[in-house]
């Protein structure tokens, strides 16, 4: 799943490990969460939203959702 976890870390000046401290993951699951590899769960997901005062679908775009749309 495309997502933009990197550029909300890096503006705020994390290293993955630092970012996985503080989610309790392992740096490997931001790393393959950045990468697109693999798909947080939703309470992860949600974790990460909630820690860059984001919400879910700013970080992780829908990608079921038309272009454009409300759908």
């Amino acid at each position: 799943m495309k997502n933009r976890l990197r550029e909300e870390r890096t503006a705020r000046g994390l290293s993955q490990g630092e970012l996985a401290e503080r989610m309790d993951v392992s740096r490997q699951t931001i790393n393959a969460v950045e990468a697109a590899k693999y798909d947080p769960s939703l309470p992860l997901a949600y974790k990460l939203a909630a820690f860059f005062e984001r919400n879910v679908e700013s970080i992780f775009p829908n990608p079921f959702k038309p272009a454009g749309g409300e759908g």
